[in-house]
Parts: C-alpha cells; sequence; structure tokens
C-alpha cells in the first residue's frame, strides 16, 4: 500500500514527521513489514535523527549550512547553476550527500524506531515548500 505525505516547510531546517508516518502505519492493519519512505524532490532529503533535544537539529542545519554555503559565499565562486537563487545549488549538493529515501521495519504493526529517533524532512531550501514524501508499505 502507498500513500503521499506532503510536507510544507517555511525555509532551511529539519521537520519531524514522525507522527504522520505512525500514524498511517498504525492504520494500515499491516502487522510486519517494510516502509520505504521517498521525498520526490531534488532539494530535500530524509534523516532519521535524535528527536529529543532540539538542538540536534540547530547544530545539523549548522553543519551543513557550513559545509555547503550559498553561492554568494566566495568559496563556491566556481558553481555554474545559479540560475534560481544562492541556495538552490547548494541544496542539490546537500541531497546529494544524504538520503532521499529511507527503509523502516515495521513490527507487530509499529515501526522499529529506537527510543530516541525520528523521522525528518531535511529542507535545504531558503523559501518556504511544498515536499511531497511517497510512502510504501509491504
Amino acid at each position: 500500500m502507498q500513500t503521499t505525505f506532503t510536507i510544507p516547510t517555511e525555509g532551511q531546517g529539519l521537520y519531524e514527521i514522525t507522527r504522520e508516518v505512525t500514524g498511517w502505519v498504525a492504520n494500515a492493519g499491516l502487522r510486519d513489514g517494510l516502509l520505504t519512505l521517498f521525498v520526490r524532490h531534488t532539494s530535500a532529503s530524509l534523516l532519521i535523527q535524535e528527536n529529543a533535544d532540539p538542538e540536534v537539529r540547530t547544530d545539523l542545519r549548522n553543519f551543513f549550512t557550513r559545509l555547503v554555503p550559498p553561492t554568494t559565499d566566495p568559496s563556491m565562486a566556481y558553481l555554474t547553476h545559479t540560475y534560481e537563487g544562492p541556495d538552490d545549488m547548494p541544496a542539490h549538493i546537500k541531497a546529494a550527500l544524504l538520503p532521499v529515501s529511507l527503509q523502516i521495519p515495521v513490527a507487530s504493526g509499529r515501526l522499529g524506531l529506537g527510543t530516541w529517533q525520528g523521522i525528518y524532512l531535511f529542507e535545504h531550501r531558503d523559501a518556504p515548500h511544498r515536499r511531497d514524501i511517497l510512502a510504501h508499505l509491504c
């Protein structure tokens, strides 16, 4: 079975989607299986990350901004794809470095996540977007 989650974002950052995904899996009626999530965009990623301390999300965002700064940064002057703004090509690079799909075991109708793990959409663009995540449960 499949569904699509549409996640509104307000710019760069990590957006937790664990609650939405967990609810859908619980209502799906499948006791044991595998959930695959796939983000249908080239400038966003998916992560399983700690969901207890919000500083983790802040630090991850800051790290990737430092690792791949906007094209206005002199260190990025070699980039040629700049038509859609200074955050566009860096967003593509971040999406190339991070996963765009996740696989999570389902046991007894529940996601096999650890105690402190959450599922996140990692938005790499500055402007708000609506991101589609395809979920496949089998």
